[in-house]
């Protein structure tokens, strides 16, 4: 939430008088209220010792040490304070230098009284932001210490779970699924979608009842990588660059990392589909460009049911495309980057498919439904 005029306090750094007074009455016109003057660099590093300071202007060339430093102090010792520059040093390479140093902004003298106002209120909003922002981070990487103990923890009982029964088993593999992708419910209930579709696909191609029981369990982890990508890319609400896709291209390496090299039958299943799912038949995929059959099976149907539940839901980046359109885009991939035979079947299937789907969305609804909304 934007901090209000009345309760942000506000430090005026110039070693002019004309100039602070000239500040002090806009920033009152404007209805600020708490007000604090220094009329150098040193004083002013000496009242944030003790004062609560929100924001700074400063301006750059002054007697004694500059802005410049000032901004430098304050970089480094009180990074949750907002610093606005303020300067008759009409300087590319100073205003460069100050905003690489966090300045929200650095306006010339003489100046508008609503320009100062202006970047007040701006500095102020995206301060707050930022402030929430790394707040919020805070408390997700608290969460992602967290959900790692888990995740380590899980694995190590899903070994020895083959061992044990079948109950035992199915629980640590949707706490591993839930491990993996907590930081996003919509990507949490994709997994659960997902697996059901690679259960069905498998079971209309003819395998055996184990594999097609597998798949279910194993596909819930295609996307367990996703727990070492960055949350600004994970929950990017936009394209990525190229950069910042080649890295969420790591998650698959990463997945077949974290489950490889199991005793378990199930859990190298679910490293093949994570290593697997996002190859193409034509070789273009990725993390090895693998073609043809030289994808396994379960890659083949992983990566079908992936792009089909990803095409018709709703992303942090865009809204879900209606079926038929995800249909059009699918069957123009078949024999490039879907297996055709395999994508043939998957339309077959489409009522088993829809149905999941909806059951899916029925529970999620009823879940909300749950939650008391307040009066």
């Amino acid at each position: 939430m934007t901090m209000e005029p009345t309760t942000a306090s506000i430090l005026v750094v110039d070693d002019e008088e004309l100039i602070q007074d000239l500040l002090i009455r806009i920033l009152k016109r404007g209805g600020y209220r708490n007000i604090k003057v220094a009329s150098s660099t040193e004083r002013a590093s000496k009242l944030l010792e003790t004062e609560n300071v929100d924001l700074i202007l400063t301006d750059i060339v002054m007697s004694g040490t500059s802005g410049i430093d000032l901004l430098s102090y304050v970089h480094q010792s009180h990074p949750d304070i907002a610093t606005l520059v303020i300067s008759g040093a009409n300087d590319e390479r100073l205003a460069e230098k100050a905003l690489s140093l966090g300045a929200y902004g650095y306006i010339i003298k003489p100046f508008h009284p609503n320009e100062v106002l202006i970047g007040v209120k701006n500095a102020l909003r995206r301060q707050s932001l930022e402030l929430e922002n790394r707040s919020y981070r805070e408390q997700l990487e608290a969460k992602v210490e967290l959900r790692t103990k888990d995740l380590s923890q899980a694995l190590t009982r899903l070994q020895l779970a083959e061992k044990g029964v079948r109950a035992a088993r199915t629980e640590t593999i949707k706490r591993l699924a839930i491990a993996g992708e907590f930081r996003d419910e919509d990507t949490g209930r994709h997994v659960m979608r997902m697996s059901r579709y690679c259960e069905i696909l498998a079971r209309a191609v003819g395998v055996d009842n184990e594999f097609t029981e597998f798949i279910r369990e194993a596909g819930s982890l295609h996307d367990l990588g996703k727990i070492a990508i960055p949350d600004q890319i994970l929950l990017k609400p936009g394209p990525l660059s190229a950069e910042e896709r080649s890295v969420m291209e790591t998650h698959a390496a990463i997945g077949h990392r974290m489950l490889r090299g199991s005793e378990s039958p199930l859990l190298e299943l679910a490293a093949e589909i994570a290593l697997t799912h996002h190859e193409k038949l034509d070789g273009t995929g990725y993390p090895d460009g693998l073609a043809g059959e030289s994808i396994p099976l379960s890659g083949r149907i992983a990566a079908i049911a992936d792009v089909f539940d990803a095409l018709t839901t709703d992303r942090v980046y865009r809204a879900a495309f209606p079926l038929s359109e995800a249909a059009d885009m699918m069957k123009k991939d078949s024999g490039c980057h879907f297996d055709p035979d395999l994508l043939a079947l998957f339309w077959e299937l489409m009522p088993q498919v829809l149905a999941i789907r909806d059951r899916h969305e029925e529970e999620l609804i009823a879940s909300q439904s749950l939650i008391p909304v307040p009066h």
